[in-house]
């Protein structure tokens, strides 16, 4: 009988000690989010949670070891990630404290900045994270506060300048933070050097505004309740020099500004490409939280009954319609998983390195900036269809899918706009990785040579061989069950991405001659195509992903067991987008309707599996908290 340990590890990754750690702990400490409280106890109920976690281990391994931690960014992101099956409004919380604020001490600071890092892990410095404005989000390098360097009396005055300039939803800034890692325009001797970070103490320890500084609450939201999301204004606030984080550019006493870095635009990008822990630790959160929705749904379906068969009652789980609602959603839930589990190996493996190479942090950014706009897309849908697979049931708050659903909303949109965020991973695609970043214009997002994408090199995840190995020995298009071969569904996957790339370099390959009013109008006409090309790209890295996930699996009957979940996914991915493999001739009728076949065979293989399938996401049954389950 196949194990459900067993599949669990398989899914658990390189991290499988901090999972299995977190299952048991977290456990332990009644996390599950409490509808009775107000917000204000709510917010503190979170914060007594938070400080639980402190000797857990997970803040510390946030950070170098030099610094006060324990240099495991992987199992601290693994750690984050495991909070998402308990209450996302700690995840949260916990996001912004060690990663965010903690994160932008340690990577954009530097020896007298890292002096705080012990005071961030133990919690005796609650602090939060001020970039977003109210009149720009995702458009960072427009932001308007300013922080303005006096020489007369060697510091900074940062201000809000306009009603735009207001730092909006800031977790933290409500009640709870002290001090805020602040992101504004460096200006000194009267030039703008764009945008930097600053420490700026925002409250005294009674919890009263400083002078110069207002802050006030984000009041009820979708979800999220116990995160205290509040906004900041800045009226001529003082701070020493000192509080520049100076990682990557230094300001004098004299007020002569210096950096390594040259570009404006690629200064900024290094900065921020520092912070991708964050991106990584949402969407792997979001992916938690979904497969603890589906492992309610699932046990749900395998427990109601509903309308007469031969034999009585039907479980819902056997009407094929159920199957088709929830395995294929369980099956990307798995892809995204290894995924996931790539994804957080490269990120440990770059953020250990002594010297990182500069187009291995690119491509995390980018990676991980697709993954999260597709991981963050997935939870939304699939915690829908998992509140309405369970019925009325599923809209009462015991049954938790509902709190699910708010809490993750807001994912698709912090850390990135998704629709952004794919554009991003675009633009990475088409540029093939250029030596300047030039911003995320219009402009700069179409500024390359056509002819250079003939030697774009499509980086595979991992087990590259195997990957072409397996393309070349698919079999022919012809031949009986091809579409459930892997090479010919990698193949399909891949030969969709080279012709959306190719065919977009093609439309804009005019724009780098145009004037920036035609480039816009060229760009913005092909903009949907331009966001085609992130999606389809992320989905080859995640079947790619699947792929060399299975191939590390040494249980044979688990490994089995996987490649169908891995065709149910491939496949799935391609009925969604049939009209496009069809209108392109890559497929044909016959065999586009051979693919909605096979997935069919795949649910009636897969059906007698459900419960061990649920069971592989190593959600603790007990923690599910769902009253409709008994």
């Amino acid at each position: 009988m196949t194990s459900p340990q067993a599949l669990r590890e398989s899914l658990d990754g390189k991290w499988r000690h901090v999972r299995e750690q977190s299952r048991t702990e977290l456990a332990a400490m009644d996390l599950a989010y409490d509808h009775s409280l107000s917000l204000h106890e709510a917010r503190e109920r979170v914060l007594g949670q938070l400080k639980q976690l402190v000797d857990t281990g997970t803040p510390a391994a946030g950070f170098r070891t030099e610094n006060g931690g324990t240099g495991d960014p992987g199992g601290a992101v693994t750690g984050i990630e495991m909070l998402a099956q308990f209450d996302l409004s700690l995840m949260v919380k916990a996001g912004v404290q060690w990663g965010l604020f903690g994160g932008a001490i340690e990577n954009l600071g530097t020896e007298r900045h890292h002096a705080m890092i012990p005071g961030i892990i133990d919690l005796s410095l609650l602090g939060c994270f001020a970039m977003t404005e109210t009149g720009h989000g995702s458009d960072v390098q427009s932001l308007e506060t300013t922080a303005t360097y006096d020489p007369s009396t060697d510091e900074f005055v940062v201000h809000s300048p306009t009603p735009g300039s207001r730092k909006d939803y800031i977790g933290g800034a409500a009640e709870h933070a002290r001090v805020a890692a602040v992101f504004a325009r460096l200006i000194t001797l009267g030039e703008d050097h764009g945008v930097h970070c600053f420490v700026v103490p925002i409250r005294d320890q009674n919890g009263d505004d400083l002078t110069g500084v207002t802050t006030s609450d984000c009041g009820h939201k979708g979800g999220l309740g116990g995160v205290d999301n509040g906004r900041i204004m800045f009226d001529q606030v003082r701070i020493p020099r000192e509080n520049l984080l100076d990682r990557y550019a230094q300001v004098d006493d004299q007020g002569t500004y210096s950096s390594l870095i040259e570009s404006q635009g690629a200064r900024f990008f290094t900065m921020i490409g520092t912070l991708v822990r964050g991106r990584v630790s949402v969407g792997g959160s979001a992916s938690a939280a979904t497969e603890v929705a589906l492992s309610i749904a699932g046990r749900y379906a395998l427990l109601r009954r509903q309308f007469s068969g031969p034999s009585g009652e039907v479980v819902l789980m056997d009407y094929r319609v159920h199957q088709r609602r929830l395995l294929p959603l369980i099956a990307r839930s798995y892809a995204f998983r290894f995924a996931q589990n790539q994804l957080v190996a490269r990120m440990h493996r770059i953020q250990t390195e002594s010297d990182p190479d500069p187009i291995a942090q690119r491509e995390l950014e980018s990676r991980a900036a697709g993954l999260k706009a597709m991981q963050t897309e997935h939870a939304t849908r699939a915690i829908q269809e998992a509140r309405e697979a369970c019925g009325g049931a599923g809209y009462l708050a015991e049954n938790r899918l509902t709190t699910l659903k708010a809490d993750t909303d807001v994912f698709t949109t912090f850390e990135g706009d998704n629709h952004v965020l794919l554009q991003l991973v675009a633009k990475e695609m088409l540029t093939s990785y250029a030596k300047e970043v030039d911003g995320l214009d219009p402009l700069g997002m179409v500024r390359f040579a056509a002819a250079s994408m003939a030697d774009i090199v499509k980086e595979r995840t991992a087990a590259g061989n195997l990957i072409q190995r397996l393309i070349d020995a698919r079999p022919g298009a012809d031949e009986e069950h091809d579409l459930l071969d892997r090479g010919t569904q990698l193949s399909l996957f891949e030969d969709r991405e080279q012709h959306v790339i190719e065919t977009a370099a093609r439309r804009l390959q005019n724009a780098d001659n145009a004037d920036p009013a035609e480039a816009f109008e060229m760009f913005n006409n092909a903009q949907d195509h331009v966001l085609k090309i992130g999606r389809v790209h992320i989905e080859r890295v995640v079947l790619e992903a699947f792929t060399a996930g299975i191939a590390r699996c040494e249980d044979e009957e688990i490994a089995d067991l996987l490649r169908d979940m891995c065709s149910l996914y491939a496949l799935s991915v391609i009925e969604d987008d049939k009209a496009w493999f069809m209108e392109h001739n890559r497929l044909s009728d016959d065999r586009a309707k051979a693919v909605t076949a096979e997935i069919n065979n795949l649910l009636t293989k897969l059906r007698p599996h459900t419960e061990l399938l649920i069971e592989g996401f190593g959600v603790p049954e007990d923690t599910l908290d769902a009253a409709m389950l008994g």
